[in-house]
C-alpha cells in the first residue's frame, strides 16, 4: 500500500492548485476537481506513462469524461512532469493559454481526447479498448506481449445521464472489454442540485447487465482505493468502481453543496481550507517539494518503462509481429489496387462505395470500421475480412452516437484509420461527437448512404435536407458527395491524404458513371468544370446526382440560346479553399449563376444568383416521382434557368447530347 500521509498531501496539492487556478480565472469548476483528488493521487502512482513521451504505443490511457475537471487534469499533468508549465496553471481559461476551460486534444500534451460534452469521453474509454483490443490480436503472441496496457476513464454522474454513456457500455460489456477501468465519481450533485430531482436508476444493476464488473468504494478514503484498483489488475471484463465522493471535499464552506460546481470558491474559503490541510493559506500554487517529488517519478519510471517495451520490439522472435506494427503505424496507400468502374455504366456510390472500402481494407491493415446496424444498405461490409475483434468489421448496433465517438478514439489510438456509416438523415444522432472529430482534426471517415430525397418511400423521416448544409457549415470537416463511381474514388484519394474527418454522403439509386473528361480543373480542387461552351452565358453547379441532371439540362438550354458550362463540386470545403484566380475560371463572372442540389442549398448563395433546392421536408413515394415533385429533373432545371433570363418555358428534344 501507498504511504497515505503522502497520498493525503499529494491530493491536497491537486486540489489547492486546482482551486487557485480557477479563483485567478474567475472561472472554473471545483467542485469535482476537489472530490476526486484523491482518486487521481493514487491513480498516478500505478498509471503506466511517459511524461517525456506521450504518444508511446503501449501507455494507458487516461480519459476525462468530465472535462470540466480541467483544474484537476491540468494540475496532474503538470506534477506529473508533462510539457505545461506553473505559467500555464495560472493563465487557465486565458486567450491563448496551453490551459483551456474544457481538455483539448493538441493543446497539452497528456490530453488524450478532447473531452467536455458529458458521456463523450466514456465512449471514448470503449473506443480506446476497442482499439487495443483489435491491437493485440494484430501484434500480440505467447511469447511477447506488445500491447498490454490499460484504459482508465473518470466519469460523474452528469455522463451517466446522458444516452451515449449506455450505449458505448452496452458495447463494452458484449465485446469484454477486459482492460476498460471507469471510474464513477458519485457525489450525487448536478448543477441544479441532488441527482435525485431527475434520476434514480440503480447504477449498479445497470452495469451487471450490461456484463460488467461493479466495485463500490468510499473515493475519499485512499485504502479503499487502492484496494479497488489492485482488483482491476485482474479483471476479466470491463470494471466500473462506483467511488462515493463529496463535491468539494476539503473545502470550508463548499463540500457537499451543488454551489461547487462551477463557480470559485473564493479567497477566504480557499485559505481557510488550505490551513485546515496543514497548508500556508497566504500561498497561492503552492507545490511542497516532497510531493513535486513523488509525481516526478512518473518521468523516470515512463522512461524505463518505454525503454524495456523497445526492447522487447527487438527480441521478438516473429518478424511478423514487427512488419504489421510498422505497416499499421505508416500505412502505404500506393498499395491500393482501386476498381475500375466503366464510362456509362450505371452504379449507386454506395455501391461503388463498397468496392472501394474493400479495397483500401486489403491493401491498409488498420482501415476497419462497421455500421449501426445498417451494412447491408450502408454496403460497409468488407468481404472475408472477419468479425471484430478478430476481424475488421465492427457491428456497433444501433447506436450512432456512441460509434462515432468509439471510432474518434480509435483513430486517435495510433495503428488505425476507422470508418463509421448509417442513413444520412441518422447522422443528426452522432453530430457532437462528428464535430469534436473535426476540432481534433482526426483522420477518420464517416459514411453516409441514402443521401437526399432519392430515399423514396420511406418518407421525409429518412430523407435529408438540411444535413448538407449542416455538416459543410462545420469548420474542418470535408464533405464529399461524388456524381459517379470515378469521381468516388478520386474524392478517397483526397480524403486518404487530410489530416482531418472526411464524410462520403452517397446516393442509394443507381447514377451513370460519366466519361473521364473535364473541360478545366479537377476533383482535387473540389470543383471543376465537367462541360465547357462557348459565349457561355449560364454557369449551373451541381453535386451527386444533380449533376448528370445538370448536364442533361444544359443541352437543352442550348437549343434555347443558353449556353450553360457545368461545374461538379463534390467538396465545397476545398473549392471553397481555391484561389480566386482559379474559381474565375470556373464560373465565368460574365455568366449567370444556378446551383442545382437535392438538400437546403443554402451555402450555395455565396457563389450563385439562383438555387434549385429542397425548402421543405419530402414525401412517400418512388424516387422517381420524388426528383419530378421537387423539379430536379431536366425540365425543372430547364425551366428555372429560363426563368433567371426571362424567358419562357418551351420544349426542346436534345438529340446527340453527349454526356
Amino acid at each position: 500500500m501507498e504511504d497515505v500521509k503522502m497520498l493525503k498531501k499529494m491530493a491536497n496539492t491537486i486540489r489547492f492548485l486546482s482551486a487557485d487556478m480557477i479563483q485567478r480565472a474567475n472561472s472554473g469548476h471545483p467542485g469535482v476537481c476537489m472530490g476526486m483528488a484523491d482518486v487521481v493521487a493514487v491513480l498516478s502512482q500505478r498509471l503506466k506513462h511517459n511524461p517525456k513521451n506521450p504518444k508511446w504505443l503501449n501507455r494507458d490511457r487516461l480519459v476525462f469524461s468530465g472535462g470540466h475537471a480541467s483544474a484537476m487534469i491540468y494540475s496532474f499533468l503538470y506534477l506529473s512532469g508533462y510539457n505545461i508549465s506553473m505559467d500555464d496553471l495560472k493563465n487557465f481559461r486565458q486567450l491563448g493559454s496551453k490551459t483551456p476551460g474544457h481538455p483539448e486534444y493538441g493543446e497539452v500534451p497528456g490530453i488524450e481526447i478532447t473531452t467536455g460534452p458529458l458521456g463523450q469521453g466514456i465512449a471514448n474509454a470503449v473506443g480506446f479498448a476497442f482499439a487495443s483490443k483489435y491491437a493485440k490480436k494484430l501484434l500480440n503472441s505467447e511469447t511477447a506481449k506488445i500491447i498490454n496496457h490499460k484504459v482508465y476513464a473518470l466519469c460523474g454522474d452528469g455522463d451517466l445521464e446522458e444516452g451515449i454513456s449506455y450505449e458505448a457500455c452496452a458495447l463494452a460489456g458484449k465485446n469484454i472489454l477486459d482492460n476498460l477501468v471507469l471510474i464513477y465519481d458519485s457525489n450525487k450533485i448536478t448543477i441544479e442540485g441532488s441527482t435525485s430531482l431527475a434520476w434514480n436508476e440503480d447504477v449498479r444493476k445497470r452495469f451487471v447487465a450490461q456484463n460488467w464488473d461493479v466495485l463500490e468504494i468510499d473515493g475519499n478514503n485512499y485504502d479503499e482505493i487502492q484496494k479497488a484498483l489492485d482488483a482491476c489488475e485482474k479483471q476479466t471484463k470491463p470494471t466500473l468502481v462506483i467511488a462515493h465522493t463529496a463535491i468539494a471535499k476539503g473545502s470550508c464552506s463548499f463540500e457537499g453543496k451543488a454551489s461547487a460546481h462551477g463557480a470559485p470558491l473564493g479567497e477566504e474559503d480557499i485559505k481557510c481550507s488550505k490551513e485546515k490541510a496543514g497548508f500556508d493559506g497566504d500561498v497561492l500554487f503552492s507545490v511542497p517539494e516532497d510531493v513535486l517529488a513523488r509525481f516526478r517519478c512518473a518521468v523516470e519510471n515512463g522512461d524505463l518503462m518505454e525503454r524495456r517495451w523497445k526492447k522487447l520490439l527487438n527480441e521478438v522472435p516473429l518478424i511478423e509481429q514487427n512488419e504489421t506494427l510498422k505497416a499499421l503505424l505508416n500505412p502505404d496507400f500506393s498499395k491500393i489496387s482501386w476498381p475500375e468502374f466503366e464510362a456509362g455504366n450505371e452504379i449507386a456510390t454506395r455501391e461503388s462505395n463498397h468496392k472501394i472500402l474493400n479495397a483500401i481494407a486489403r491493401a491498409i491493415p488498420g482501415f476497419l470500421g462497421g455500421s449501426a446496424d445498417l451494412a447491408p444498405s450502408n454496403k460497409t461490409n468488407l468481404a472475408d475480412m472477419g468479425e471484430f475483434p478478430n476481424g475488421k468489421n465492427i457491428h456497433f448496433g444501433i447506436r450512432e452516437h456512441s460509434m462515432a465517438a468509439i471510432t474518434n478514439a480509435m483513430s486517435l489510438y495510433g495503428l488505425f484509420l476507422p470508418f463509421d456509416a448509417t442513413f444520412f438523415v441518422f447522422s443528426d444522432y452522432l453530430k457532437p461527437a462528428a464535430r469534436l472529430s473535426a476540432l481534433m482534426g482526426l483522420k477518420r471517415f464517416f459514411i453516409w448512404t441514402h443521401d437526399s430525397i432519392g430515399v423514396g418511400e420511406d418518407g421525409p423521416t429518412h430523407q435529408p435536407i438540411e444535413q448538407l448544409s449542416q455538416f459543410r457549415a462545420m469548420p474542418g470537416f470535408y464533405v464529399f458527395r461524388p456524381a459517379d463511381a470515378s469521381e468516388n474514388i478520386a474524392c478517397w484519394k483526397i480524403a486518404l491524404k487530410l489530416n482531418a474527418p472526411s464524410g462520403f454522403v452517397l446516393s442509394r439509386q443507381k447514377l451513370k458513371t460519366l466519361k473521364p473528361f473535364t473541360a478545366y480543373g479537377s476533383v482535387e480542387n473540389g470543383g471543376y468544370m465537367v462541360a465547357k461552351r462557348e459565349n457561355a452565358n449560364l454557369t449551373i453547379i451541381a453535386s451527386g446526382s444533380e449533376v448528370m441532371i445538370s448536364l442533361q439540362a444544359a443541352c437543352h438550354l442550348e437549343l434555347v440560346g443558353i449556353n450553360a458550362n457545368v461545374l461538379s463540386v463534390p467538396c465545397m470545403e476545398i473549392f471553397n479553399a481555391q484561389s480566386q484566380e482559379y474559381k474565375n475560371r470556373v464560373i465565368d463572372k460574365n455568366t449567370k449563376v444556378l446551383a442545382v442540389e437535392a438538400g437546403s442549398g443554402i451555402e450555395w448563395y455565396r457563389y450563385a444568383d439562383e438555387v434549385l433546392c429542397m425548402d421543405s421536408f419530402g414525401a412517400s413515394a418512388p424516387a422517381k416521382d420524388l426528383f419530378k415533385k421537387f423539379n430536379f429533373t431536366i425540365k425543372g432545371v430547364k425551366q428555372k434557368a429560363l426563368e433567371m433570363f426571362g424567358k419562357d418555358y418551351i420544349e426542346t428534344e436534345a438529340k446527340g447530347c453527349i454526356i
